[in-house]
């Protein structure tokens, strides 16, 4: 595990991100991230088309992020693939992870897809569109299944003085 990321363009080191060594991470000039962010091992990031990552996200292992998809035109164009530019079926778009979100292991997110804030993405979800703030996420194709709110709740309670720390960002 690497603590710290200088990161790339503005070149603002960010001692609070912990990256693993083992995470590959693609296209890095279109890799935004915040600070006090953690990537777990084994885990892909492809940056072609922007991928942001805000503030307390953590990323566990083996997860792939992507901004561009061939999927569908490489079926489509077999061997005329190559060379080719403004493909057909060929998926691209920015991504973005909203500020203390969790991503499970063997999840995948695809192209164009916005995670909103305080999300739970469970194990080996296919993330794909657009998902609302405290959404928990689920699935292959992943939909919500619930509120992280309805979840904390209880914690809250239980724990009135996280409260303060919760009211901080989740508002």
């Amino acid at each position: 595990m690497v603590g710290g990321y200088l990161r790339e363009g503005d070149g603002v080191l960010l001692s609070k991100t912990r990256i693993s060594n083992s995470t590959f991470i693609d296209n890095a000039a279109g890799f935004i991230v915040s600070d006090d962010v953690y990537i777990g091992h084994h885990n892909f990031i492809e940056c072609s088309n922007k991928v942001t990552i805000e503030t307390g996200c953590q990323i566990t292992s083996f997860v792939s992020i992507t901004s561009h998809s061939s999927h569908d035109s490489i079926r489509l164009y077999g061997a005329a693939y190559k060379g080719k530019s403004d493909l057909i079926g060929y998926q691209k778009g920015e991504v973005s992870i909203g500020a203390y979100t969790y991503v499970g292991p063997h999840s995948t997110i695809m192209p164009g897809t916005r995670i909103g804030k305080g999300c739970l993405i469970s194990a080996y979800s296919y993330v794909q569109g657009e998902f609302p703030d405290f959404s928990i996420i689920k699935g292959n194709p992943a939909v919500v299944v619930g509120s992280t709110k309805d979840r904390d709740a209880e914690y809250l309670e239980n724990n009135p003085d996280l409260q303060r720390h919760y009211n901080e960002w989740a508002k």
